[in-house]
């Protein structure tokens, strides 16, 4: 049975008082230090009430345990568990979901449907990196609206565009205007519209400064509850990698920026997927990229990015050069490199394949093709077409929002239509 212990300490005026402590999940060796709680195995059931979506301390009575028997969900082993059994390898990796370590596998899905609801995007995204085969394939989206037309069509990863988020918020050009305050703003908004089900890969740019900077830019991004980001060489007043006259700084320079990025990421005991990217290929060449990708996987870095390819054959001897390391490729159609598909960039081994500019050039074309009609014909086109406010809506998520008002007593929405 638990007892209390004395611990003394001093008011302001410098008097002791004795202060009774008592150690309900204290360490056996240190009454003082609590011991984790152990998550649940389930998952938040929407038909539970609120207090199941918040992880609970287990209770000692076996009796009303039975009486509510909840389905078991298999997660990623324990850190403890991983290094007690010889089947799993353990992969050092911190956590800001429930594991303590990922391990290494050959299945290639998620070991659990419902492991998606008790996990953060973060830890599912280096899970299916790290236990997979697969190809994720992110298309590009800018704003609020993309990313739920992304999530619509099935997507389950998304990739939020640097240069479609200066474009779209700021009406510019992506030659590094966007402060970090736009890029987190926009990414905190898009990682939340559903991060049960969806992850969102961000573009981070150069870091916005110098390691503290970085460092601060990181910890924004894990409280936004973006799963991973990519940070370059290039210097600060930077400009989009498909654009010429590209300028990268030292590699010690670039080394510093991943470096800061790791350590911050270990700090905040996050499972955040830190991608280093360079942008070396256009003023430097090849080898310097293979050479500052290898640098930054030495010091931590998660996946490797090299921008700009000039030729399908050198895509896939990067691959090569850097296996088993996980490549992300990035394709930007009409842009500075080849255009490699999907089942092509499979064959060659990439791990992420990001579609930059899958989002904002086909909703330029359609835009501009409406308003051009408009101010041609006095017409948009559209009527006709199927698609009005109540279809828009509903990809926003009209149904969702109808339906929690209701469920928590709400009359204001009732026959919504």
């Amino acid at each position: 049975m638990d007892h209390a212990e004395t611990l003394t300490v001093k008011t302001q005026d410098n008097a002791p008082v004795d202060v009774a402590v008592k150690p309900s999940t204290k360490d056996s060796t240190n009454p003082f230090v609590a011991k984790p709680i152990t998550p649940p195995s389930t998952p938040p059931n929407a038909e539970n009430s609120q207090k199941d979506d918040i992880p609970q301390k287990p209770s000692d009575d076996s009796a009303a345990q039975s009486e509510k028997p909840k389905p078991r969900v298999d997660i990623p082993p324990t850190s403890t568990q991983v290094k007690t059994d010889p089947n799993y390898s353990a992969v050092p990796a911190s956590t800001d979901g429930y594991q303590d370590t990922i391990a290494k596998g050959p299945t290639t899905t998620l070991p659990e449907p419902s492991l998606s609801t008790s996990i953060s995007p973060a830890t599912r995204l280096k899970h299916r990196i790290q236990t997979s085969d697969e190809l994720i394939v992110c298309p590009g989206v800018y704003d609020g609206f993309s990313a739920r037309i992304a999530m619509n069509v099935g997507f389950e990863t998304l990739y939020m565009t640097g240069a479609g988020t200066t474009a779209s918020k700021l009406g510019m050009a992506d030659l590094g205007v966007a402060s970090r305050n736009d890029m987190v703003q926009n990414a905190d908004m898009i990682a939340n519209l559903d991060p049960f089900e969806n992850e969102l890969i961000a573009d981070m740019d150069t870091g916005y400064g110098g390691p503290i900077t970085i460092t601060q830019t990181v910890n924004q991004y894990i409280r936004a509850n973006v799963a991973a980001f990519h940070i370059e060489d290039q210097v600060l007043t930077k400009r989009c990698g498909h654009l010429s006259g590209k300028k990268v700084v030292a590699t010690d320079v670039y080394l510093s920026r991943v470096r800061a990025a790791r350590a911050a990421i270990d700090h905040a005991q996050s499972d955040i997927v830190l991608i280093a990217r360079t942008d070396a290929n256009q003023q430097l060449g090849y080898d310097e990229c293979i050479t500052r990708l290898k640098a930054a996987r030495e010091i931590g870095a998660d996946v490797g990015l090299l921008e700009g390819f000039r030729s399908k054959e050198e895509a896939a001897r990067c691959v090569k050069e850097l296996a088993p390391w996980p490549l992300l490729l990035n394709i930007v159609e009409n842009g500075h490199s080849p255009l490699i598909t999907v089942e092509e960039a499979r064959e060659m081994g990439f791990r992420i394949m990001i579609f930059s500019f899958a989002g904002l050039a086909p909703a330029f074309k359609a835009i501009h093709d409406a308003y051009e009609k408009l101010r041609t014909q006095g017409v948009t086109g559209i009527q006709g077409s199927g698609i009005g406010p109540k279809m828009l809506f509903d990809i926003c998520g009209l149904g969702d929002a109808v339906r929690v008002d209701e469920e928590a007593g709400g009359e204001d929405y009732k026959g919504v239509s």
